[in-house]
């Protein structure tokens, strides 16, 4: 048997009288004699069995009084287990980096140290790959004053057509250069990340040592 509550506030009534025509105890569960639910529109049920369509959400376990004395939780979405891995996931590789400055650093002047170092490595690279990219600038503006002497660049009369392999260094160049002037680019945000993941190291370091102290 089912009972609805479609007022919200007549649930607790609702239940108490009801629970004489679902007085029987629902078999394999001491001391329940009936369970709440809400469907789909919002509506209050009370009854001695949950409907299979609603089986897997929110519901109650009621005694003889009315009174709630258990509660089963909707069944998680595949996005929300999916979520609660992600958090897992996070948490734990927060430990692990946690173990990993503790067990690494004896104090901050050693990742200061290893920072510098790291940077300094990062800089050097920067400092080569920038000096590539304005040689190609350099090249870029030799063949493109080579190529102001031919078609369809010269406007002189009887002026020859653009060289296959002049056409082809320009390509390459031009390619060569959008190359590495995203390699430079991507280069600059790696030194930027680094410097921001240790100054975060030095910061969370500082944290666990006070709460060592603290201990």
């Amino acid at each position: 048997m089912t009972l609805r509550v479609s007022r919200p506030g007549f649930g607790l009534l609702a239940a108490i009288a009801g629970l004489t025509a679902v007085s029987t105890a629902v078999a394999g569960s001491p001391g329940v004699t009936a369970y709440k639910w809400t469907d789909d529109q919002g509506v209050v049920h009370y009854g001695d069995s949950i409907p299979p369509q609603y089986a897997e959400k929110a519901h109650e376990a009621l005694d003889r009084q009315g009174m709630a004395i258990g509660h089963s939780d909707a069944a998680k979405t595949a996005d929300e287990l999916a979520q609660e891995a992600r958090d897992h996931d996070e948490v734990v590789k927060k430990l692990q980096h946690d173990n990993f400055l503790i067990a690494t650093y004896t104090s901050v002047k050693d990742i200061e140290s290893l920072r510098d170092v790291r940077l300094d490595q990062l800089k050097g690279q920067r400092v080569a790959a920038d000096a590539y990219v304005e040689n190609l600038k350099s090249r870029l503006v030799a063949l493109q004053g080579r190529a102001k002497h031919f078609r369809p660049y010269s406007t002189q009369a009887g002026a020859h057509r653009l060289p296959d392999d002049l056409a082809e260094d320009l390509v390459h160049t031009l390619n060569e250069m959008r190359t590495q002037s995203n390699a430079l680019a991507a280069k600059n945000a790696e030194i930027d990340a680094v410097r921001a993941q240790f100054d975060s190291d030095i910061q969370r370091y500082r944290e666990l040592h006070e709460a060592h102290l603290h201990r």
